[in-house]
């Protein structure tokens, strides 16, 4: 959400004068996260808790609180209208057409995904709200809101490149999503990325959890344990109980290759195959899960960090579309490529 707001920012610059009436959906409503008072939750036919459907994180609560907010946990309901019509005047202001004299980007200027940001049908404009609480970031543990990141930790990638290694000396060192084995977070909806849209599915043995960006599933074994000779794997491995209402999943065995310590465009989350993650789904009405986690690593962080993430049902009539990923199979080839050039012209 940083990097939509620094293009934002140029964006609105030029095109301020147009904008007159859009500040009055400042009032749009907050995720919904208040209980049904006599709600009864559904369950499946076998008594479990039904969790099934299609549900959406859209928010621009992010997952660090903003240094300068320090130890403040909440927005009065003012301050989050406030920041709410920011990101409704950005989200308007993208649709408007570029200025045709605008001047070109400055020699050697990275865009990244400027243009591919544009088209993200909606930014997510609404603060999440937790029983009438506007959170300032997702991290509700430490008290500071902020990844409790141990001094000088290094991923696998900090210590490939503390060996010798370049960041194009080769596919491993890229990013996992930039190869396409995976999008995100070890857990895709550890963190907001362009997509925020999960779908459930549950039986009596299993609970698969599908995300929308990336289209990767999560298959959680119900009652089930960890194998001893587990070996690492992308995502790892979960399994899962409930909880009377909620499901409780506990996934370990990560592959250290998924660290998001690399780059800049979406926050990071820093991992080591010591990682371990506590979630739960909590059902607390017809349209609304609390999703929280509990992610330790001690490679990497100082002590156990919590997060509390906001989903509500996605309206009726909407569904996914497949995600497809592509730079695997060709920008990958590029790039090595272009770096291959780049050593043969040096040596030069």
């Amino acid at each position: 959400m940083d990097f939509l707001f620094a293009q934002g920012c140029s964006i609105i610059s030029n095109k301020l004068s147009l904008v007159c009436v859009i500040l009055a959906a400042c009032l749009a409503s907050s995720l919904i996260t208040a209980a049904e008072p006599g709600w009864i939750p559904p369950r499946t036919a076998s008594g479990a808790p039904d969790l099934q459907g299609l549900w959406s994180n859209v928010s621009q609560t992010p997952l660090e609180r903003p240094l300068a907010l320090g130890t403040q946990s909440t927005y009065t309901a003012d301050e989050a209208a406030k920041l709410e019509a920011q990101v409704t005047l950005l989200d308007s202001l993208r649709a408007l057409p570029s200025d045709p004299d605008r001047e070109a980007p400055p020699v050697g200027d990275i865009q990244e995904l400027a243009s591919d940001l544009n088209f993200i049908p909606v930014l997510g404009s609404r603060i999440a709200e937790f029983f009438g609480e506007y959170r300032t970031s997702l991290i509700i543990d430490p008290p500071d809101g902020r990844l409790p990141l141990r001094e000088n930790s290094m991923d696998i990638y900090d210590e490939w490149r503390a060996a010798g290694f370049g960041d194009f000396d080769g596919p491993e060192i890229r990013p996992v999503s930039e190869r396409c084995m995976v999008t995100g977070a070890p857990i895709p909806h550890m963190i907001r990325l362009q997509g925020d849209n999960i779908q459930i599915v549950q039986n009596d043995d299993y609970v698969m959890i599908l995300n929308e960006y990336g289209y990767e599933r999560r298959i959680v074994r119900l009652n089930s344990q960890h194998p001893a000779n587990a070996f690492n794997k992308w995502m790892g491995d979960s399994i899962g109980h409930f909880e009377d209402y909620t499901l409780v999943i506990h996934t370990q065995s990560f592959r250290p290759e998924q660290s998001m310590a690399w780059g800049d465009l979406y926050p990071y989350l820093k991992s080591s195959e010591q990682l371990e993650v506590t979630e739960r789904f909590s059902v607390i009405s017809e349209g609304a899960l609390k999703y929280s986690y509990v992610a330790s690593d001690p490679k990497i962080y100082t002590a156990p960090f919590t997060v509390e993430i906001p989903l509500e049902r996605m309206p009726e009539g909407q569904h996914f579309y497949e995600f497809a990923c592509h730079e695997g199979n060709y920008s990958m080839r590029n790039i090595m490529s272009g770096a291959r050039r780049q050593d043969l012209d040096r040596q030069q």
